[in-house]
């Protein structure tokens, strides 16, 4: 079986915190023309929630897409970046989660994940989310 490669970034933010909740993302594969950022509103909501959102909207991309072309996710390489300290370390399991909240929405993220053949998690620098999601 082939691999498919993927590379998903995601950034979600807050106008106040907790206050009007947005996000974005880009799946894209590797040597396709890139693709626009996809822009989200999730309602209210604190930066963390909506960085989590953003996440699990790509992911669920990721998903339909895989769908839509008969791919197996286990055949899926994706790397994943965010300028997320606390959602990337939770998703990867090097921070514990305390807020219920949280914890519902890693158990989404990790749904989602986990039936994936090679996922890399990776933080980045915000400067890279602004420059590739423009915010």
């Amino acid at each position: 079986m082939s691999s498919a490669e993927f590379s998903l970034i995601f950034d979600g933010g807050s106008r106040g915190n907790p206050g009007e909740a947005y996000g974005s993302f880009r799946l894209q594969r590797p040597g396709e023309k890139v693709p626009p950022a996809e822009r989200l509103r999730f309602g209210h909501g604190t930066n963390n929630e909506a960085e989590y959102l953003a996440l699990i909207a790509g992911l669920q991309r990721l998903h339909r897409e895989l769908r839509q072309s008969g791919l197996e996710p286990t055949a899926v390489r994706l790397k994943v970046s965010g300028d997320s300290r606390l959602v990337i370390n939770q998703v990867k399991g090097a921070w514990k989660i305390r807020n219920p909240r949280m914890r519902e929405l890693h158990k989404q993220a990790r749904r989602l994940l986990d039936p994936l053949g090679d996922v890399q998690l990776r933080h980045h620098p915000r400067r890279v989310s602004v420059r590739a999601l423009g915010h």
